[in-house]
Order: C-alpha cells, then sequence, then structure tokens
C-alpha cells in the first residue's frame, strides 16, 4: 500500500493475493540487527571468560525482549498494517525502543543491570498498545480483541517498570514471572474474543526473513575467523578450518529451513501459537551460533577460559538445537517415519560430537550437511 494519508485501521484481508513484507517491515527488521549482534557479541565474551551458565541465561531473558517485541508487531502488521503515516510514525517510536534497548544489552547481560533494555523494551511495547487502541477503534469486530491486548500488554509494562524499582538481585527472580506474563497476553486476547485475520504466506515470510538475519550474523563471525587468521598467519590452517565449517554449518541451516513451506503449519489458534513459540529457539539459537564461532576463534588464539568440549558446545548445542527445532515445527509432518528417525539421529549426533571436541565443528559441519542430503533424498 502507498497511501500515506491518514486511513481507518481496517482489517487485512488474511486471502489476500501477493502479500509480501513491506519497505516499512524489512526496515524494521534491519533495526533488529543491532540488538541481535549485541547479543551475540555479548554472549560471545562472557562465555570465553568462563561464565558460560550466567552467559546463557542473561542472553535467553535479554533475546527474549527481542524477540517478543519484534514478533508482536509482525502479528499486529499482518493483521493491521494500513501503512499510512501514523501507523508509519508508531512503527518508528518501536525502532527507536529497540535502539534503546540495543544499548542496554552489554550492561543487562554482564551486571544484570536490566533499567535501560526494560525502558527500550517498554517504549516498543507501549506503541503497539497504541496500535491496538487503534485497531480497536476502527474495527468493530475485532475491538474486544484489541481491546484485550492493550489492557494486557499494559498492566505487564506496568509491572516491568515496577521491577527497577526492587532490590538488587531481586530482578532475576521476577523476569521471568513477567515473560509468562507476556506470553499469555496473546493466548488470553485471541482465545476470549475474535481472532485477528493472519495472513500465513505473509507471516511464514516475516518469519523466514529473521531467521535470515540471524544466519547471517554467522557469516559475519566466519569472516571475522578468516580475518584473525590473516592477521596471525602461524594460525592461518585452522582458522581457514574453522571459517569453511562456520560457512558450512550457516549453509546448511539456511537450507534445512527453506527446504519446506511452512505457511502450511500456520492454521488455527493453537497452530499459530505453537509456530510463533517455537520460533524463540529457532532465532535464539541461530544467533548464538556465531557468538560459538568467535569463541572458537578466542580459544584457538589463547583467549577462551574454557575447556576444549566447552568450547565446542558453543557451537554444537545451538545448532543441534535450531534442527531439532525447526524439526518439530516444520519437517515432521512432512517426512515418513523412517526420515524422522533419521533426522533426530543426527541432531543427537551432534550433541555427541562434543565429546571429540577437537574435531566437533567440522563434525557438526558434517552432520548438518548431511541433513540436508536427507531432507532432499526424503522428497
Amino acid at each position: 500500500m502507498t497511501t500515506i494519508g491518514l486511513r481507518r485501521m481496517w482489517p487485512r484481508d488474511p486471502g489476500e493475493g501477493h502479500r509480501a513484507a513491506s519497505p516499512l517491515e524489512l526496515l524494521f527488521d534491519l533495526v533488529f540487527v543491532v540488538a541481535v549482534g549485541f547479543a551475540a557479541m555479548n554472549l560471545h565474551e562472557i562465555e570465553a571468560e568462563g561464565h558460560v551458565t550466567s552467559a546463557i541465561a542473561s542472553y535467553a531473558f535479554v533475546f527474549f525482549s527481542i524477540w517478543w517485541a519484534w514478533l508482536n508487531f509482525s502479528w499486529f502488521a499482518t493483521s493491521f498494517d494500513t501503512d499510512d503515516w501514523l501507523y508509519r510514525v508508531m512503527t518508528f517510536v518501536q525502532m527507536g525502543g529497540v535502539l534503546v534497548l540495543a544499548a542496554g544489552v552489554g550492561p543487562a547481560m554482564r551486571d544484570g543491570e536490566y533499567s535501560v533494555v526494560v525502558i527500550g523494551y517498554v517504549v516498543m511495547r507501549l506503541a503497539l498498545v497504541g496500535q491496538w487502541i487503534r485497531a480497536a477503534v476502527s474495527s468493530p469486530r475485532y475491538r474486544s480483541t484489541a481491546l484485550h491486548y492493550a489492557v494486557g500488554i499494559t498492566v505487564v509494562q506496568v509491572l516491568w517498570v515496577g521491577m527497577l524499582a526492587t532490590p538488587a538481585g531481586w530482578p532475576r527472580v521476577i523476569a521471568p514471572v513477567l515473560v509468562l506474563f507476556e506470553v499469555l497476553v496473546p493466548i488470553w486476547s485471541e482465545s476470549r474474543a475474535e481472532t485477528t485475520p493472519w495472513h500465513t504466506h505473509h507471516i511464514a515470510e516475516r518469519y523466514a526473513l529473521f531467521t535470515l538475519i540471524v544466519l547471517g550474523e554467522g557469516l559475519v563471525a566466519s569472516a571475522n575467523a578468516v580475518i584473525d587468521g590473516l592477521t596471525h598467519a602461524d594460525h592461518l590452517g585452522p582458522l581457514l578450518v574453522l571459517a569453511a565449517s562456520g560457512l558450512v554449518i550457516v549453509a546448511g541451516l539456511w537450507w534445512v529451513y527453506f527446504s519446506r513451506e511452512q505457511h502450511a503449519r500456520i492454521r488455527g489458534l493453537p497452530s499459530a501459537l505453537l509456530f510463533g513459540y517455537g520460533h524463540y529457539v529457532v532465532f535464539a539459537a541461530a544467533a548464538a551460533i556465531p557468538a560459538g564461532i568467535e569463541v572458537a576463534v578466542s580459544a584457538d588464539a589463547g583467549r577462551a577460559d574454557m575447556s576444549d568440549a566447552g568450547v565446542a558446545a558453543t557451537v554444537a548445542v545451538p545448532v543441534a538445537l535450531f534442527v531439532a527445532a525447526v524439526w518439530a515445527l516444520a519437517l515432521r509432518p512432512s517426512l515418513a517415519l523412517r526420515w524422522n528417525v533419521t533426522v533426530v539421529g543426527l541432531v543427537l549426533a551432534v550433541l555427541a560430537t562434543i565429546a571429540v571436541p577437537e574435531a566437533s565443528l567440522v563434525l557438526t559441519a558434517l552432520l548438518v550437511a548431511a541433513t540436508v542430503v536427507v531432507l532432499e533424498v526424503a522428497d
């Protein structure tokens, strides 16, 4: 749509032909590249220092805030994107919140200082509340659903702000509870009134585009391995192997994700929720892979305070989670039993490579390539 004058926020037609991501949605995604990149960078640095458990916990929370804001915008846009000037301005406000959140990723992951992350997050969420209120005013059919969203989101944002006033240490306890409240808001809103009109092809494309963004970070990590190798010629050979393995892994995971059409997995409310929420694992795992590659680069240079098995796990575990999540969400229904068993076996084999850390990265790359072959043969 090209009209930028103020329009009534009528629901979009879920059967609309040739529905594709808009230029505004693509710009919105690019802003998230910054936040995802900062999360991956801090994950790499904290893991390399040997604080793996705290790195994973803080990364999981920070990535949730990034993913949840993106997900809610995307599902709202598929139903009510008017592309007029007010819609664009409200979307730009959400982008500003993303940048504020990105600035707070480091303090949140390293020091447990959540203030900046929460402020950026609340800005994004309250901007979306404004959009839901506008949808409620314009669309009588979906008014109840839109108001449920507006009320639910607002209440949880008040709780997030209140969390900042609690004593040190309490935010780590309170945050998981508020995350639960956040994921319950769509369930509460969609199940108590008229379900919003999703465009399944559009949603599948939006998820695919975000997958490309997070996988692209892995290509950057592989390039960094080559650059580091050229800087330190005595380590060139191992780093070239590392870079090549990283490239094979990213290319293989791309192939796995795009080997099947995914829009058919979004049918009623339960399947839509499963598809949407399940992609947290897909995205978080994909974004963690470049951090693992960077940890391997640091380990090769003697700058990682981790065991060899720990270094191997930083790549093998997210790769296994990515493949397992994509299999569960999109591949399993289209594969015969023998192929499903084979894919699950390959996922377990990826995890098993941690037992041979010296060859884990290469073996992981080969197993990802084998998964691609299995899916092609299964066709």
